[in-house]
């Protein structure tokens, strides 16, 4: 498995950040490739993303989720991916994102694009578009405040 982290600091509260962040449904709006992200319930999300030219599809499973510390997942079945999306507080009016994602390249072009850092140059992209997304609406479009423990 590849491993890629990342972060980004972001001018609204810690809270802000997150709630945005549980906000899987608009994924899409910031996350490039992410076509679409549907919440089945409290703990599974079912992805739909163009990687690497294909349509991929797979269901994930929150493991933990912590308001305003983090959440972490793991794929159930198709691409295979696992991580945590951490949330620092920095102020009381900046935050800092920071994603683990750990993921199976597979087939030639993913191979091939995880060597010459494709794959986290996207990540790195998306939480720039995050921090973009949210510090120009100022304020979350929703959060969910429950905890998961696995």
């Amino acid at each position: 498995m590849s491993l890629i982290e990342k972060g980004v600091e972001i001018s609204v509260p810690v809270t802000v950040a997150y709630n945005q962040w549980t906000q899987f449904e608009e994924f899409p709006r910031f996350m490039n490739g992410v076509e679409q992200v549907t919440q089945l319930d409290t703990t599974h999300l079912k992805w739909k993303a163009n990687i690497g030219g294909k349509t991929e599809e797979w269901t994930a499973e929150i493991t933990e989720q912590v308001p305003d510390e983090r959440i972490a997942w793991k794929s159930l079945d198709g691409t295979q991916n696992a991580g945590v999306v951490t949330f620092h507080r920095l102020s009381d009016t900046r935050s800092k994102v920071m994603l683990q994602l750990q993921y199976e390249p597979h087939g030639m072009v993913e191979n091939v694009g995880e060597a010459i850092g494709v794959v986290s140059n996207r990540v790195e992209s998306d939480l720039e578009r995050f921090k973009t997304y949210i510090e120009a609406r100022g304020k979350e479009t929703g959060g969910w405040r429950g905890t998961v423990k696995h």
